[in-house]
């Protein structure tokens, strides 16, 4: 019953979801909102390029030929998940198609299949390990730090939205 709930339903639980954050928002909240955007944007963006480019690496040319296979935000965002994200902080991207028929590597399908699913997941770990030495960076080497409190701020929500999307 549970996992054959259509479509609607779960855009009207989202929505209450979001409703409930907005009203939740606290004094600065827009200022919160412009400066979660860009690490949403490039953790989706990167997640699904890294399926694409995984997928094409192992033969399958199908996020290429679907023009998947670049970082353009807007090819990867889904309008519904980028503002559910925002507002109640569980989200989604455009899933990348892939054809496991296609896979051309030597090695089995189920695992050229399983290094496309990881793909994301990696990039978006890779991302916040990178972010947490720019940050660590800062706040060691920057002499007035304090001056970059919105840098700072913007790296610790691209890192942390980074950590939550790796395991999907």
């Amino acid at each position: 019953m549970f996992g054959q709930m259509d479509k609607g339903m779960l855009y009207v639980i989202l929505g209450v979801l979001v409703l409930m954050s907005i009203g939740n928002l606290q004094n600065g909240g827009l200022e919160h909102i412009l400066l979660i955007l860009p690490g949403i944007i490039i953790a989706i963006t990167f997640h699904e390029f890294a399926h694409a480019y995984a997928a094409d690496k192992l033969g399958d040319t199908t996020p290429r030929n679907q023009g998947r296979l670049t970082l353009n935000p807007l090819t990867h965002l889904d309008p519904v998940g980028t503002i559910v994200l925002i507002f109640a902080h569980v989200g989604w991207g455009k899933p990348v198609q892939i054809n496991p028929n296609n896979f051309t590597s030597n090695k089995s399908r189920q695992t050229c299949e399983a290094w496309v699913s990881l793909a994301g997941p990696l990039m978006n770990f890779f991302i916040a390990f990178i972010g947490t030495i720019i940050f660590v960076a800062v706040a060691k080497y920057v002499p007035d730090a304090s001056n970059m409190t919105m840098l700072m701020y913007f790296m610790q929500i691209t890192i942390v939205v980074n950590i939550g999307l790796r395991s999907f």
